[in-house]
Parts: structure tokens; C-alpha cells; sequence
């Protein structure tokens, strides 16, 4: 088993990493603002699964083998970064939030999940993150798959209350500014900066 103190150190980690703004926060406060609160609670969703996945992955030593072959790990990159302008494009052509229950159904649902897998997933920082963080509070004297369960449930759940959190809170404010253009176009400008800024940053920064 993990050590509450540990497991506490890792979780205020993780904290100071959630809060920090990137793409996965840019993604669920744009969705979230131009489509509803429920397509931001799917892009969450989506998040907490690829995180599932990069977990997972880490666990099985996936990381080594993009420290092994750097190739593989800059084509996983760049296609990330690719997809983030690809976001980023799509935010700037984003029509002003739709109030209609239909409206608010047709942006929810698996194409949000997808975005948030697809968001995360592509980015093999995370994956190297994940690599990086886990194991610093694993014990071999223990089960080593038991210690990977709980840190991974902690990373994964925590990772997903503050995407929640930060849905409610875009949709809130989105309601609340629904009638000022001009700060819908200041949101689309900054949150498609930040989409911008991580694909350049993914694309060319060293690992």
C-alpha cells in the first residue's frame, strides 16, 4: 500500500499541475462556453480516459520506448500539435453558444469525448509526465499493480474534478457574458492563443 503522506504529496502535485492553464484546460473551457456545460463534462470525460490510457501505458514501459526511438516520439508529437491548431481553428469559427436543448445535444457527447481523448492522448509530454511523476512514489516493497491502481485513480479523479469544475465554471460565466460580443471574441482570441501557443511549444520545444 501507499503511505497517506505520499499519497498526499502526489496529490498536491497533481494539483499544482491542474492548475496551471494548457490544452487540456483550454479545451474544456472552450467547449464547455461555446457548447454547454454537459459537452464540457464530455470533454472532461474524454480527458480522464486518455489519462487512463497514459497511465496505463506508463505502467507498461511505453515511455522508454519513446526515449528509445525519439522518431516515434516526435510523430506522436507533431500530429498533436497539428490537432491543437487544428482546435484552435476550429474555436475561431466557433458560432455563439447555442441555448437550444438541440443545439446543446449535438455539440455533447462523443465528439466532445473525442476531443478530450484526442487532446491529451497526442501528447507524449503527458505520457513522459505520467513516466515521470508515477513512479517516484512507488514502493517495490509492496504490490507493485495495487500502488499503480491507487496513484492512477488519484491522477485520473482528481484530473477530472478540476475539468468539472472548470466546465461549470465556463458555462457560468459563457450565461453570464452571453449578450457582450466583444468579450466572446476575447475569449475565442485567448483561448485559441492558448490551443496556438501549446502546438508550437509541443512541436518544437526539446523534451
Amino acid at each position: 500500500m501507499i503511505a497517506l503522506p505520499d499519497l498526499l504529496a502526489f496529490a498536491a502535485a497533481l494539483t499544482a499541475v491542474y492548475l496551471l492553464p494548457g490544452p487540456d484546460m483550454a479545451l474544456v473551457l472552450s467547449t464547455s462556453a461555446f457548447r454547454g456545460p454537459r459537452s464540457g463534462l464530455m470533454a472532461a470525460l474524454g480527458l480522464a480516459i486518455s489519462r487512463t490510457l497514459h497511465v496505463t501505458l506508463s505502467a507498461l514501459g511505453v515511455a522508454a520506448l519513446f526515449h528509445a526511438h525519439p522518431i516515434l516520439f516526435n510523430c506522436i508529437r507533431w500530429l498533436g500539435a497539428a490537432y491543437l491548431l487544428f482546435l484552435a481553428w476550429k474555436i475561431l469559427r466557433a458560432e455563439k453558444r447555442a441555448e437550444s436543448k438541440e443545439a446543446n445535444d449535438a455539440g455533447a457527447g462523443w465528439g466532445a469525448i473525442r476531443n478530450g481523448v484526442m487532446t491529451n492522448l497526442l501528447n507524449p509530454k503527458a505520457l513522459i509526465f505520467c513516466a515521470f511523476l508515477v513512479p517516484q512514489f512507488i514502493s517495490t516493497q509492496h504490490d507493485l499493480a495495487v500502488q499503480y491502481l491507487i496513484l492512477g485513480a488519484t491522477l485520473v479523479g482528481l484530473g477530472f474534478l478540476f475539468d468539472a469544475v472548470y466546465a461549470l465554471m465556463a458555462s457560468s460565466l459563457a450565461k453570464h457574458f452571453s449578450g457582450a460580443a466583444t468579450v466572446q471574441k476575447a475569449s475565442k482570441l485567448v483561448l485559441s492563443s492558448v490551443f496556438g501557443f501549446a502546438a508550437i511549444r509541443l512541436a518544437f520545444e526539446d523534451r
